[in-house]
């Protein structure tokens, strides 16, 4: 089999989880062609329709599933990992009603996670809704140059280091209100390349999450040359927080908070609707 072009991020948990496959240490597995972008870069590319592999936001999976697949591992789910909102003085929910919150992309899990959240906390909703880059942020909100920020990944261990506080965790109230994991990032695959090869796809990123957890250490290196200067403690907390169960399978809940995401984001119209079949794997 030709080289498959993928494309994840540099995070700790994409690079712990491909460090495998992507240095050959998976047998049978494709070569891996990789490209390094963060999820807002592979969303687009998702609804472009580039790349074979990709890791996204399962909030776009809606607008891209009639050209990809989504494989049953290799992602991020969780619970005690969702996204939270931060202003520089302590406050309630209803002190961020018309005020001006900026997000790292209007089509990410996150950011779904959010609306759903304001819809039923905040009165009257929020004001206006910034897209800034994921690292500009927290300095923002603590400038003052923004009145709330919502963050994701590491931001949740570092927040503090700006003087920030949390007024509230996105995970949290989607876990009470549901009782489901937090669906973050998906892992998709072009289905042009046909059933075998997607099956042989979604094999490879599971012995690939194995690998790396049956040998954490062969993977810090690469954790480490992409982690952005981040601690290793906090490469550590993000890897333990973000790499687990769903990763190695979706499984049933997996499969049941993506759906349960997805059409809750629908009937407030914050995404299509998706068909019934639309989640089904080869």
């Amino acid at each position: 089999m030709d080289a498959v072009s993928i494309a994840y991020s540099p995070c700790p948990n994409d690079t712990f989880v491909f460090d495998a496959w992507a240095h050959g240490r998976v047998p049978g597995a494709p070569a891996l062609d990789v490209t390094f972008a963060d999820i807002d870069v592979t969303n687009g590319m998702a609804e472009r329709g580039e790349g074979d592999v990709l890791k996204v936001s399962y909030a776009v999976l809606p607008w891209v599933l009639d050209e990809y697949a989504l494989l049953p591992c290799g992602g991020a789910l969780g619970r005690g990992c969702g996204p939270l909102v931060l202003t520089a003085e302590p406050g309630g929910p209803a002190s961020i009603a018309g005020k001006r919150v900026a997000v790292p992309s209007e089509r990410s899990t996150a950011y779904l996670l959010f609306r759903l959240w304001a819809a039923s906390e905040v009165p009257g909703g929020v004001g206006e809704v910034v897209v800034m880059p994921f690292h500009e942020i927290m300095p923002a909100v603590r400038d003052g140059r923004i009145d709330a920020g919502l963050v994701i990944h590491e931001a949740r261990f570092t927040y503090q280091d700006y003087g920030l506080h949390k007024l509230a965790d996105m995970g949290e109230h989607w876990e009470a209100t549901t009782g489901l994991p937090i669906p973050l990032g998906a892992i998709i695959a072009r289905r042009s390349l046909g059933e075998e090869t997607l099956r042989t796809l979604a094999e490879s990123a599971r012995a690939s999450v194995r690998a790396a957890w049956a040998d954490p250490e062969a993977a810090r290196p690469y954790v480490a040359a992409h982690a952005q200067e981040m601690d290793p403690a906090v490469a550590d907390q993000h890897i333990a927080l973000y790499v687990n169960e769903f990763t190695e399978d979706l499984g049933e809940d997996g499969y049941g908070a993506v759906r349960g995401l997805l059409t809750r984001a629908a009937e407030e119209g914050l995404v299509p609707p998706l068909p019934a079949d639309a989640l089904a794997f080869p």
